[in-house]
């Protein structure tokens, strides 16, 4: 065997071991990194500082100064950013990982949020296993977003009594979750239980309105998060049309014709004065109230990652959820526009709302998804500074981290995004990513797309 030969058999193994490997199984130490003559979007104010230095040492932002002022440590990698826009980044906060014995599916979602931008995720079905990602995340052995997560769900099954519900909650706070995450089905008796027990544990409660407890109950609760809106298409309605409408459908799709819009500016009020965060994931629901086709949901760029058998479940989900009887699309309209507006009017009464899609989901990709829902926000009649700040800034508060995340300052954990257009004038600029930074580790747009590229070849490997 010549030479030649050696080196070719020695690449074709070196690709099969790259194609075998999970996205983002390795990660390695942050060396320092300084993004030269940079515009910056710093996220504490809607204008762009132009020409500035930015360093970035020992996976914080060490120093910020006009182009030309800051000197470079030796060995550092000088990022040019003429011309270029760097941005703190993103927070998908209604975010899921898979858990064992599927691990290494985790690794390959993680790198979809992070080649979309998302560099922080509210993990919001959780398992022991999330534990040790999340400190291995912290500490660099693994690469991905920042991660919060939640245990497993409180739920009508899980949580059938208040002391089984009582005790989840002092094994959760135990364990080291971050919050607890609530689904559908809690009886009114478990939910009370489960807010007194959290807020002797000190541990915050977020999720699901069961139908049981009402939005009225959960925000006199002071539950810190609900998402999807749940809950809010009934406390809108009207009590006798509810009564003969029977069952209420996904987030009220089935009873958004109850709903009385002059109900909003009260419910709004109420949502202020609680303190209560929304994770609206509004892009979840236009996709399921009125589908795409099918073409369309394959065709989208992002699909190419995804196994062909979790396309085929989305498919078969999305069928089964619009079943034989879908809701018109009067309906369907109605009940988008009626959210659309709940959006709208919390966001001017100063309702905080922090972005979240749901992904992966029904067609919600991760991180495209978060891109699609940050799109819609400024379709709703938010800013583009107000929408991004629903995903960094806001966040960052949500945990109580401003002080380490969310924004481009001195101090920070050096999340961040170099963008080839301003994202102040046009959000979607996020897709033109030219390098991501997760606390310090740089990824430039070669580098990620190399990482794709090797996950669309496992995709692909693994097809029948």
């Amino acid at each position: 065997m010549n030479a030649r030969m050696v080196r070719t058999l020695l690449a074709a193994a070196l690709l099969a071991v790259q194609a075998a490997t999970p996205a983002l199984a390795q990660a390695g130490r942050p060396s320092a990194v300084l993004f030269r003559d940079v515009d910056v979007v710093s996220m504490e104010r809607p204008q762009v500082d132009a020409r500035r230095d930015v360093l970035v040492q020992d996976g914080r932002i060490a120093r910020i100064g006009p182009a030309g002022s800051v000197q470079a440590p030796q060995q550092a990698h000088i990022v040019d950013g003429r011309g270029r826009y760097l941005m703190p980044g993103l927070a998908e906060m209604h975010a899921h990982l898979p858990s064992p014995p599927r691990e290494s599916d985790s690794y390959d979602v993680l790198l979809l949020y992070l080649a979309h931008g998302v560099t922080t995720i509210r993990g919001m079905l959780g398992h022991p296993w999330h534990l040790e990602l999340k400190e291995r995340l912290a500490r660099h052995e693994v690469l991905g977003p920042r991660l919060f997560t939640a245990g497993p769900s409180f739920n009508g099954q899980s949580a059938p009594t208040v002391e089984r519900a009582v005790a989840m909650v002092r094994e959760q706070k135990a364990a080291g979750y971050d919050f607890l995450k609530l689904h559908p089905g809690l009886s009114r008796e478990v939910f009370d239980a489960i807010a007194r027990a959290a807020g002797e544990a000190g541990i915050p409660f977020e999720g699901h309105v069961s139908e049981d407890v009402g939005v009225h109950r959960a925000l006199e609760a002071r539950q810190r998060a609900i998402d999807h809106l749940d809950g809010y298409m009934q406390a809108l309605g009207d009590p006798q049309c509810l009564e003969r409408a029977g069952a209420v459908g996904i987030f009220g799709l089935a009873v958004s014709h109850c709903a009385d819009p002059a109900r909003i500016p009260e419910l709004v009020e109420r949502t202020r004065a609680a303190g209560t965060w929304m994770v609206p994931t509004q892009i979840l629901l236009e996709q399921w109230a009125i589908p795409p086709g099918e073409e369309e949901l394959r065709s989208r760029p992002v699909m190419r990652y995804l196994p062909p058998q979790t396309v085929e479940r989305w498919q078969s989900a999305l069928r089964n959820f619009v079943g034989p009887n879908p809701p018109s699309r009067q309906d369907a309209q109605r009940f988008l526009e009626l959210r659309r507006e709940l959006i709208r009017r919390m966001h001017r009464a100063g309702v905080p709302i922090a972005l979240g899609s749901d992904a992966p989901q029904v067609f919600n990709a991760p991180g495209d998804s978060a891109l699609e829902e940050l799109h819609l926000y400024t379709q709703i009649g938010l800013s583009p500074f107000e929408a991004l700040q629903t995903a960094t800034v806001n966040p960052a508060r949500f945990f109580g981290a401003a002080d380490r995340f969310g924004a481009v300052r001195e101090g920070l954990e050096a999340d961040l995004l170099l963008v080839e257009a301003n994202p102040l004038e046009d959000v979607r600029a996020v897709r033109r990513l030219a390098g991501v930074m997760v606390r310090g580790r740089w990824l430039s747009r070669a580098e990620l797309d190399e990482r794709l590229e090797a996950l669309s070849r496992r995709v692909d490997s693994a097809t029948p």
